[in-house]
């Protein structure tokens, strides 16, 4: 089963949404490496979660996010292989254990301290890193800290933070992706640009544009190009290109939009199965239900390239201040893809 993250994008709200879908068998099928089970023609249950723009920063940031922000947290943290340990700094006065309150579910976990009549929150994310299990979580006070220990249900997963952020996706890619080079597919050229260029940072690979090396080496740009020679020539010389990049490794290439893009036809895949592919596609669905259904019917349409793809991150709008929340969003669904099927390359999670 494949694992789809959708990221809906809008003015006001970015909402990522997670689930699996059934894929048909590609017309050009993938090397053994990459091959993926097979797939049951019931669509599983959708599952998603929210994440906000603040208008007055336009920057995102998750809802479900810890309430201490990244750059002024106030605790440690470590992983010990087979569970986590938190120190939170206790910045309140603690006159019995009482009065702490920790509360853990497989992905979330909310820290309250009561003090004078009233519950302080320490820290509350339902977006952990990992899954742990919550019936062994232990805690206690040692001086003027709380220590949290949490077991991991995948002791091979090495957590660099207690949640999943940019800065904690980008630091775990290495084992994650080991060096797998990612596609990244769609009908904007210019966003496929940007989110690869962003990847590319977070990430530490070599950015590549097949629009720059197809410019470079004819001389002449892509519009031209369709006009005179039209859009067929430029995707047979797409396909080229991503012939000679598909030996690269540690690279985020992104790949030609519209009916020229190599990506957008069935047929010109087998290249691009040499990494993981994103596809960032634009939809109008506002809610879940619509989401679920527009992802079924494209993911389904074998005459759609795109639809090879191994996670989708959908797209309502594009401002170029969301370019790092739909890279971590494709982050995110890359790493929930590898967890899910460790035979994918990548998946060697060595510690």
């Amino acid at each position: 089963m494949a694992s789809t993250n959708l990221c809906l994008l809008s003015q006001n709200t970015t909402k990522i949404l997670n689930f699996s879908l059934p894929k048909l068998t590609p017309p050009i099928p993938k090397p053994n490496f990459l091959s993926v089970t097979s797939f049951p023609s019931s669509f599983p249950r959708f599952l998603w979660s929210k994440v906000a723009t603040f208008k007055s920063s336009k920057r995102l940031s998750c809802r479900s996010a810890s309430t201490i922000p990244v750059s002024t947290k106030d605790y440690e943290f470590s992983d010990g292989s087979s569970e986590v340990e938190l120190r939170l700094q206790l910045n309140v006065d603690v006159q019995n254990s009482r009065d702490i309150f920790v509360d853990s579910n497989d992905t979330s976990l909310t820290i309250r301290v009561q003090r004078n009549g009233y519950l302080i929150t320490l820290i509350e994310t339902n977006n952990l890193f990992g899954k742990i299990k919550p019936a062994e979580t232990i805690w206690y006070i040692d001086d003027d800290q709380l220590v949290i220990n949490l077991k991991k249900q995948d002791p091979d997963l090495k957590w660099p933070d207690i949640v999943e952020s940019w800065e904690s996706l980008t630091m775990a890619s290495t084992q994650l992706l080991q060096g797998t080079s990612i596609y990244i597919v769609g009908d904007s050229t210019e966003i496929n640009q940007k989110v690869a260029g962003e990847l590319a940072v977070g990430l530490g690979y070599t950015p590549l544009s097949t629009k720059e090396l197809l410019e470079t080496y004819t001389k002449q740009n892509i519009d031209s190009w369709v006009l005179t020679e039209g859009s067929d020539s430029v995707a047979e010389a797409e396909g080229a290109i991503l012939e000679s990049l598909s030996s690269h490794v540690r690279a985020v290439v992104a790949t030609l939009g519209g009916q020229q893009g190599a990506a957008r036809r069935a047929d010109k895949w087998q290249h691009l199965y040499a990494g993981f592919t994103v596809w960032l596609s634009h939809t109008e669905a506002t809610d879940e239900d619509s989401a679920k259904e527009e992802a079924r019917r494209q993911m389904q349409d074998a005459r759609l390239g795109y639809s090879n793809a191994d996670v989708v991150v959908k797209l309502q709008g594009w401002d170029t201040d969301h370019t790092k929340s739909v890279a971590q969003a494709s982050l995110s669904a890359l790493k929930q893809l590898v967890l899910s099927d460790k035979k994918l390359p990548g998946t060697h999670l060595a510690i």
